[in-house]
């Protein structure tokens, strides 16, 4: 690693931490960090501190605290994907947050309500789920007011769906799981087959 000063024509040289590899024969490099907006003498610790050390970063940074997020970021870049945000509901919410949040940690690390929203928490957080919803004050009151809120969407879900299309069987996916029967589940406009 080595620090290198790009010049560019009318703006302020670009700083940049960068490390050489070689691929296919040839060497190459990539960026690591771009340090143009520090202080001078900054810049000059951290290049004179490159220059010397073969291992810098334990001498240069103190890491205080290390949170996983990838895992998260799979499961929520998922269920995003699959739409089941917008099919909880439509418009962004707080109560739609916590249930997302609540399947997501569920998935995770399945744990108690009391739990779960103590992982939300910044101070004690096991992962970046609370931060990357917005759930990070929410005690385990606001995950059961949420679930009473997702009941009465589904309530409204089976009127809606009964009054639209009469003819399509519409019910609770637990409850259909522990009959051990195949029935149609509508939740929005989306049908799902369970047992």
């Amino acid at each position: 690693m080595y620090v290198e000063t790009i010049k560019n024509r009318k703006s302020p040289p670009a700083i940049l931490v960068r490390e050489s590899y070689w691929q296919d024969g040839k060497c190459k490099k990539r960026t690591l960090a771009n340090l143009s907006k520090l202080p001078p003498f900054l810049i000059a610790m951290i290049r004179a501190e490159l220059k010397n050390s073969s291992h810098p970063v334990p001498e240069l940074f103190d890491i205080t605290r290390s949170i996983p997020h990838g895992h998260v970021a799979a499961v929520l870049g998922t269920l995003k994907n699959l739409g089941l945000d917008r099919l909880i509901d439509s418009k962004p919410s707080r109560q739609r947050q916590l249930c997302l949040a609540m399947i997501v940690a569920r998935i995770i690390a399945p744990r108690s309500k009391l739990a779960t929203s103590r992982g939300f928490c910044e101070d004690i957080a096991s992962d970046t789920l609370g931060e990357c919803l917005g759930v990070t004050k929410a005690d385990w009151n606001d995950l059961y007011a949420a679930m009473d809120w997702l009941l009465e969407c589904q309530q409204d879900w089976k009127q809606t769906r009964t009054q639209t299309s009469p003819g399509r069987l519409s019910g609770d996916v637990r409850s259909d799981l522990d009959l051990g029967v195949r029935r149609e589940v509508w939740v929005g406009t989306i049908r799902l087959f369970t047992g």
